[in-house]
């Protein structure tokens, strides 16, 4: 065997070892693109959960909060403005 044989036997196992690390790269690839893409369907499900229950909690929790709180400081304010009226009579008078 010569030289140049030896050359043609090492090019051609060569290209046949990049070729099989080339399929094993894409085949990891290809694994991994399925594991993610599940992954990212189960959180795209989890933040539609969520995005669900803020909005409930938005709608039964917070709303009655925010009017009842609105309630009371306009019955603050117009009891402060009452007494503000009393006061001013009790001392100009």
């Amino acid at each position: 065997m010569g030289i140049e044989q030896l050359r043609d036997l090492v090019i051609i196992i060569s290209g046949l070892v990049v070729t099989c690390v080339f399929v094993l790269i894409a085949v990891l690839f290809f694994l991994l693109y399925n594991r993610v893409r599940s992954v990212l369907t189960s959180v795209e499900a989890i933040t539609a959960t969520v995005r669900e229950v803020t909005s409930a909690v938005k709608d039964e929790v917070v709303s009655p909060i925010v009017r009842l709180a609105s309630f009371i400081g306009g019955l603050c304010q117009g009891v402060d403005t009452i007494s503000s009226f009393f006061k001013k009579q009790k001392g100009g008078g």
